[in-house]
């Protein structure tokens, strides 16, 4: 099932551009010239992309918050085309992931649609579904219950699987597993979802490690059906580093409150850590904030720090892909990789400076890297 996007724009020359663009990268176009077939189209079809042209911004806004309403396209991926005068910030005020700027040129749309198309395919996998058969345990230590089972279907976020009978033990359940072809064991926490009076029950994974969780994106993107597969991984630079953060050099970076990996690896090691966007400048970088909400997250992003600083002159490589876009609710924490207890310089800029052009906030960034090479102190500002 291809990518469907939705453009609204009047400018055929912009159409041109984008209808080539995307062609090249497999995403239909549904073309309107009008707010109201726009959003007649959003309140009926389903969409992963939703690309608004932003010369009348208050139209552009109507047109985004009817995709926002219609449950079909909740999570569409936004792309604002933005006159020069119009700022950045007005275009993610409005709700925009990326933003184009016109004149809209080949190379540049391409540069912003990888990313936009590596999220839009996450997003539509998040919940998608291959169906498998293997034995699975479920068990609540505190119940007493312990059952085994028959799966129909894994997804990334959960599983269904078939009881003899019903149940009414809701969980948390301990879950254990084995994919056909592997030989490492899944021993996650599961929630209820949803059941039926048949026996099935839909079970939500409550914790998945980093490492199990890569290991499953891969064994369903090797069983997904074809086109239905997650873009590889992207090369990108390191330049600062924290103990809280890091800020990546890459073309196509993703947008703010993208949840995403970053892979590394030199010589035998090979680590990863989670993050999410708090920074992004368009066709320059983003800045990541580590996710250490737990102890073994905490301990992924010591182990990938000291395995950095360690490396010496050897460049190690350096990969990252999206997750999905995060919550609105968790996007608004202050602090979600609770180290607000440590000094962090780099997380203080994410956090107070991130409406900065990148200009500015590049220029902020080598203050940083100038004050920690003057300062004999322990600094948490690690320039790469």
């Amino acid at each position: 099932m291809s990518l469907k996007s939705l453009v609204l724009c009047s400018d055929e020359k912009i159409v041109r551009v984008l209808r080539r663009v995307l062609s090249d990268l497999e995403i239909e176009i549904e073309h309107c010239s009008e707010p109201d077939g726009a959003i007649r189209k959003l309140t009926r079809q389903r969409f992963e992309a939703v690309i608004i042209d932003c010369t009348d911004l208050k139209t552009a806004t109507a047109v985004l918050k009817s995709a926002r309403s219609a449950p079909a396209n909740k999570r569409a991926i936004a792309v604002a085309i933005m006159d020069g005068h119009n700022g950045l910030r007005s275009a993610f005020d409005m709700g925009a992931h990326f933003v184009l700027y016109k004149p809209v040129s080949t190379e540049r749309a391409k540069s912003s649609f990888r990313a936009a198309r590596a999220l839009m395919k996450r997003e539509r996998r998040r919940n998608a579904r291959v169906p498998v058969q293997v034995q699975v345990t479920v068990s609540n230590r505190l119940s007493g219950f312990s059952q085994k089972a028959t799966s129909t279907d894994l997804s990334e976020g959960g599983m269904a699987i078939q009881l003899p009978k019903r149940h009414q033990d809701a969980g948390p359940w301990a879950v254990q597993f084995a994919l056909p072809g592997t030989k490492d064991t899944f021993d996650v926490t599961g929630e209820v979802a949803w059941h039926n009076p048949g026996g099935h029950v839909g079970i939500r994974f409550a914790s998945l490690s980093v490492d199990l969780s890569h290991q499953l994106r891969q064994w369903l993107n090797h069983n997904a059906p074809e086109g239905e597969k997650d873009d590889p991984p992207v090369l990108c630079k390191l330049t600062d580093l924290s103990l809280g953060g890091c800020y990546l050099e890459i073309q196509s970076p993703f947008p703010v409150r993208t949840r995403i990996v970053l892979a590394m690896k030199i010589a035998d090691v090979d680590l990863r850590v989670e993050g999410v966007v708090r920074v992004m400048h368009p066709e320059v970088g983003m800045g990541v904030e580590f996710t250490q909400t737990t102890q073994e997250q905490r301990g992924h992003v010591e182990k990938f720090i000291h395995a950095l600083m360690g490396s010496g002159t050897t460049l190690p490589e350096l990969m990252v892909e999206p997750e999905g876009l995060e919550g609105e609710a968790a996007s608004s924490a202050k602090h979600p990789s609770n180290v607000s207890d440590v000094e962090d310089p780099l997380l203080d800029l994410f956090h107070q400076k991130a409406s900065l052009s990148s200009e500015l906030f590049l220029n902020e960034l080598r203050k940083q890297r100038r004050s920690h090479h003057s300062d004999s102190a322990e600094e948490t500002i690690l320039p790469v």
